[in-house]
């Protein structure tokens, strides 16, 4: 018999028996309808003479939302605003969101929420989430149960150490895992009621950050080693135990943290490192769709990587996994496809100081090169990865140097935010005369080229993630795999139309988030039951099963208890 999955709430059809009455009922964001609470609702809960008379319905509450959110031209104007609907009124917001989601997607997520976090402190409104700190330390477990809701399906958890390309922003960070929960409700239908960002903050070693008299977090510095790992497992193990079946999402660590508590976690726990796996998926996905244009195979590729971090490594392992999947090699053999470079130059076992553990499977027996226009010279490359944090670094000789040997170079950019991005969209069009394949971290507009329009792509992790998590809280997921990932990059790939390849993108609309996830959800949930991998069991028709799961953002009309 089908276990139940409980992580959406009934129908918006059916009556929801609400204990709170009157300005409480109002101040509930979880609760109220405002203005579209109808006049038996109003009588039954207290409600005549709080709200103008007149009955909204929700498309009404939209446009008046709409047009006071396009007053205000500022990105950051637009996140305040958009986190204050969301204070007063959970379903109102994500159905704004829904409705203009390849508008609202860029504020409440990168590249606007990168400013939100550097100004967190300063635009603090109401409490979303939890913080866990040193102070907690012994005690963890009865602080999670301070959290109201004792059904999570999913945590998003950072420590603030590196938020995108801007660094230690220490418990400023929050603002991340925010986001990625609301990408989490809107793109896949995930309930909010179940979600919970943590921010573990550990201290920061920005200065700023601990000079600033309207900073949030503890103004201590970094603890690192077993302090720090004696708290993430504390965090682990009373989280799972308050939650058995919680996905714990690890969001923007540091590479010296994000690996080790991957690999951690991983076998017994419930966990991700989006970062990682996620950014690889959706590079990898690229790259396959990019290979239907030039009618290539990923083995005949020679890619360097700018960057050589954990989302570099990352993508690289996702890639190479990829290449050894489909053309029958072996994991190292697809590594002598991949060249690395980070701030000093290639990747290479012959350097005098020791290398990171990460980087060990990269590194080439080879000799240095002490820059990027070296290693383009040396390789000849086909594909050109970027993910160092820094701008400007695929310059113009580094590109034209690249199209030199390759016809159609496939350039992804994919740093955030867009100030991050190592060129921009029309610097790659115009150093290769219109020929490069380009996809960025975050978006840039499309260009025109003589008289032909093309359109970059996003390799937006929102493409990935939300469809792996709605797949694994879906089946009752005991562990996610790295095959997860990959079946989620193929049939992303797949999802991209001709129409859009054609248009030089190698990624599909955005504006298909939802039924993108949900592809992507029944893809995972079938690689889980077939591997044995899931608790719950299996349903006649995965795709619906998952489809009638998803939350979406509708008014339920109430009684009164």
């Amino acid at each position: 018999m089908l276990q139940e999955i409980k992580f959406n709430l009934p129908s918006a059809s059916d009556p929801l028996q609400v204990i709170g009455r009157g300005l409480d009922l109002l101040n509930d964001p979880w609760l109220n309808k405002g203005t579209s609470f109808t006049l038996e609702e109003r009588k039954a809960l207290g409600l005549s003479g709080l709200l103008p008379p007149f009955e909204a319905d929700m498309e009404e509450q939209v446009q008046r939302v709409m047009e006071n959110y396009r007053h205000h031209i500022d990105p950051l104007d637009k996140y305040v605003f958009l986190i204050g609907l969301a204070d007063r009124n959970v379903t109102l917001f994500y159905r704004v969101l829904m409705e203009n989601l390849l508008e609202m997607t860029p504020i409440m997520y990168t590249p606007t929420v990168g400013y939100a976090c550097q100004k967190f402190g300063h635009i603090y409104r109401k409490n979303r989430g939890m913080y866990l700190t040193l102070r907690h330390k012994g005690r963890i477990a009865e602080v999670l149960g301070n959290w109201p809701k004792d059904e999570v399906d999913i945590i998003v958890i950072s420590d603030g150490s590196r938020i995108l390309g801007l660094g230690d922003l220490g418990a400023n960070g929050m603002g991340i895992p925010i986001g990625k929960l609301v990408l989490y409700v809107v793109g896949a239908g995930l309930h909010p009621h179940r979600t919970l960002p943590i921010l573990l903050d550990v201290g920061t070693d920005n200065e700023e950050l601990l000079n600033d008299p309207l900073y949030l977090g503890m103004t201590h510095r970094r603890v690192h080693g077993d302090e720090f790992y004696e708290i993430a497992d504390e965090f682990v193990q009373a989280a799972t135990d308050r939650w058995p079946n919680v996905l714990i999402q690890w969001e923007d660590f540091t590479n010296d943290k994000a690996f080790p508590l991957l690999n951690r976690y991983r076998e017994d726990v419930l966990c991700f490192n989006d970062d990682i796996q996620g950014t690889g998926a959706v590079a990898l996905s690229g790259l396959l769709a990019a290979m239907r244009i030039r009618g290539e195979h990923l083995s005949d590729q020679r890619i360097v990587f700018c960057g050589a971090g954990s989302a570099a490594v990352g993508i690289a392992d996702m890639i190479c996994a990829g290449i050894a999947d489909e053309h029958s090699m072996t994991t190292q053999e697809a590594r002598e496809l991949v060249w690395m470079c980070d701030s000093r130059g290639l990747v290479t076992t012959r350097r005098k100081s020791g290398l990171e553990e990460h980087k060990l499977p990269y590194a080439r027996d080879e000799k240095s090169a002490n820059d990027l226009l070296e290693v383009v010279k040396r390789v000849r490359p086909t594909v050109l990865i970027g993910a160092s944090g820094h701008a400007h670094t695929f310059t113009e000789d580094v590109v034209k140097t690249m199209h030199k040997h390759c016809e159609q170079p496939i350039i992804f950019a994919l740093s955030n935010p867009t100030t991050k991005a190592e060129c921009t969209a029309e610097n790659a069009y115009g150093w290769t005369r219109g020929k490069a394949i380009f996809a960025s971290g975050s978006p840039f507009s499309a260009v025109r080229f003589n008289g032909k329009v093309l359109v970059p792509g996003q390799g937006n992790n929102m493409f990935i993630f939300p469809g792996i998590g709605l797949g694994a809280v879906c089946c009752g997921a005991r562990k996610i795999t790295d095959e997860m990932f990959f079946t989620a990059a193929k049939t992303l790939a797949h999802m991209v139309t001709e129409e859009e390849l054609n248009a030089g993108t190698i990624y599909p609309d955005l504006g298909k988030i939802r039924q993108i996830s949900l592809a992507i959800a029944a893809a995972v949930c079938r690689l889980a039951w077939d591997e044995g991998l899931a608790r719950y069991a299996e349903p006649e028709d995965i795709r619906h099963y998952v489809r009638e799961q998803m939350y979406r953002p509708d008014y339920r009309p109430y009684i009164a208890v």
